[in-house]
This record gives C-alpha cells, sequence and structure tokens, in this order.
C-alpha cells in the first residue's frame, strides 16, 4: 500500500470532520477521503459536494464497502464507538477523535475487541502531542536534561464558549487534552485528582462554572495544576510549564508577528483551537496516513483513550464531590507496549 493513495472514508461532517477532509485532500499526501455520510444527510451530501466525495447514507455502509482502506470517526461524542467497533471487524485502520467514547466501561470493549483482533488499529485523535513545541518538551523530559520533573503549571483558555458548554465540558471536553499529553510527556499514569472553583467570572453564563483548576498527582509525585479558563476574554492560550530539579522549560508561544501600532508593540493571540493546532494537525494526519499505510498505529492507542477517560471520569467525580478521588489505571498490557 505504500505507493498507493489511501482510500479513506469519513464518518460525521461537522466542522473538525470537513477540516479534517480540507488538509487530507488539499494539504498532505498519500491519502484521499473518497466518501463521507453523516446522520444529517443534507449536511454530508453538500460536503460531499464540496469536496469531491460520495456520499453513503449509513456509516457501516461505509465502513464495509471494499474501497474504503480506512475510517476517520468525527461524529458526536456518544457515536464514536459505535463506529469503532464497526471498523476493528472489518479490519480497517481508525482514526478517532476524542474521546474515544465518553465512558471508560465502553472504551474497554473497544480495547477488548482490537486484542481479541490481534492487531492494532485504532488510533486516537489527541493533536497535541504532534505539536512542535510539546515535542520539544517530550524530548527535555525523556532525557532528564534538567534532572527530575517535579512540577507542572498548565493552562487552557479560550476567549469564549457557547451557551451549550457547561461545567463538566472543562474536564471532559477541554482539559481531557492535558490529561493525555501530560501523561504523555511524563511517561507515567495518575493516581490522583482534584478540581476546585476559584471565585467565577461574570463572563460565565448560568451553567458554567469558570475557572476551573485541576490538580493531579502522578505515580512518581510530580504534582500538576491545570488551570481551564474558557471565558477568559482576550484569546485561545495553551501554557504548560515544567518545574525540574535543574531548570525550567515552558511551552513556546505560537510564532506571530511584531505589530507596532498605536504607541504599541503588539503579538496576536491565536483565536481558537484550529488557528493554534493548525500544524500539529497537519503533522498528526500525515504519520496517521503513513503508519496506516504501513500496516501499523504510531499514535495515541486505543489503550491511550481508555487511561485517558479513566482518568477524566475521576476528575468529574472529585469536581461534582469536591473532594480528592483516587485514579487506578490497570497495568499496560504488552500488546500496546
Amino acid at each position: 500500500m505504500n505507493n498507493e493513495i489511501l482510500q479513506i472514508g469519513l464518518i460525521g461532517t461537522g466542522a473538525i470532520g470537513r477540516t479534517h477532509i480540507e488538509r487530507i485532500n488539499n494539504t498532505l499526501q498519500g491519502g484521499r477521503v473518497i466518501a463521507v455520510t453523516d446522520a444529517f444527510a443534507e449536511a454530508g451530501r453538500k460536503a460531499a459536494e464540496t469536496y469531491g466525495c460520495e456520499f453513503i447514507e449509513d456509516g457501516e455502509a461505509l465502513i464495509n464497502d471494499s474501497r474504503i482502506q480506512a475510517v476517520i470517526v468525527t461524529t458526536a461524542d456518544p457515536y464514536h464507538a459505535q463506529y469503532v467497533k464497526a471498523a476493528i471487524k472489518a479490519g480497517k485502520f481508525v482514526f478517532c477523535e476524542k474521546p474515544l467514547a465518553p465512558e471508560p466501561e465502553v472504551c474497554k470493549e473497544i480495547v477488548d475487541l482490537e486484542m481479541a483482533g490481534g492487531k492494532k488499529l485504532v488510533q486516537v485523535g489527541f493533536m497535541r502531542r504532534y505539536d512542535q513545541g510539546y515535542r520539544e518538551l517530550k524530548k527535555y523530559i525523556s532525557e532528564r536534561t534538567y534532572g527530575e520533573p517535579l512540577m507542572l503549571h498548565c493552562a487552557h483558555r479560550n476567549p469564549m464558549v457557547p451557551e451549550s458548554y457547561d461545567t463538566p465540558m472543562a474536564v471532559e471536553n477541554s482539559m481531557i487534552h492535558e490529561i493525555d499529553v501530560l501523561r504523555w510527556l511524563l511517561g507515567e499514569n495518575y493516581v490522583s485528582a482534584e478540581v476546585v472553583f476559584p471565585k467565577k467570572t461574570r463572563h460565565a453564563h448560568e451553567k458554567l462554572q469558570d475557572p476551573q483548576i485541576m490538580y493531579l498527582t502522578t505515580e512518581s509525585g510530580v504534582r500538576i495544576d491545570v488551570e481551564a479558563f474558557v471565558c477568559a476574554g482576550y484569546g485561545y492560550d495553551i501554557k504548560c510549564e515544567v518545574c525540574c530539579e535543574d531548570g525550567i522549560f515552558s511551552l513556546p508561544e505560537p510564532s506571530r508577528p511584531l505589530i507596532r501600532a498605536k504607541a504599541s508593540r503588539i503579538y496576536p493571540i491565536c483565536a481558537d483551537w484550529s488557528d493554534r493546532f493548525v500544524q500539529a494537525y497537519n503533522t498528526e494526519f500525515q504519520e496517521w496516513i503513513n503508519a496506516t499505510k504501513a500496516g501499523r498505529v504510531d499514535g495515541p492507542t486505543a489503550w491511550d483513550g481508555y487511561a485517558g477517560q479513566i482518568t477524566a471520569a475521576a476528575a468529574s467525580k472529585a469536581r461534582d464531590t469536591q473532594t480528592k478521588v483516587a485514579i487506578t489505571i490497570p497495568e499496560t498490557p504488552a500488546f500496546y507496549k
């Protein structure tokens, strides 16, 4: 398959699905989305027309189409597991946007199904692992360039969120990215979670407690704090500072031009996730295409998706009960090592 174009089917043509079609068909190499489907047929047909794809009425029919060699799942979260399981049963590589499934128990069902099939097929869409800045942090931590990591101070800030964004989503849809990428950076699991509520901003609507702070402790005792401030107003801003025994290093700011205007010097800030992580998404999908054509999974696995949801569930419980909650992540099976 290495010299052929990977023929991809995409399920879910919302905003993130359309951006993935755009990048695969118009920017990246070695793959092409040839068919799409969506529960809202009108939206699916419109996307198919826009990007020169075929519209297929049903997700399972798309997965089982003999022309489709790999699948991308970008549906609403509750439907991820349905299509990931179908892809595994069809023996096809599948990229699933986070979360693998909202419930840890369902993630475990996917893990068990994949292991029973005897081949890794699933990759979960945690794009921060593909951001150059995070990869540089990973190198410093892995090589112990500045000694053992002791503390991490992180922030996840949005300018504003819609009325549909409620209190649980800060952990389950925003900080889930930190849950995954920090576990990857440190190479160890978490053992406890806490979530506390600072004073609420006047910009948060009635059903949203904002900001929130999540505290995580790892197996070796590294202490992590993650601020989620999704009504910050000023822009989309992601922070990560790693405090080690012999030095402190931080996630670099995205490259931006310096503007001189109105007696000020200004570095513009990203407006949203698609602006901040566009290159990470490109790298993520190019590496997924390359690995899929080579018959392997190189990125975040179904087990990583499972571990992330175990942690998110514990953090959600900690938030709702305002207590410290223990986290137990089973030992990684040899299949995923």
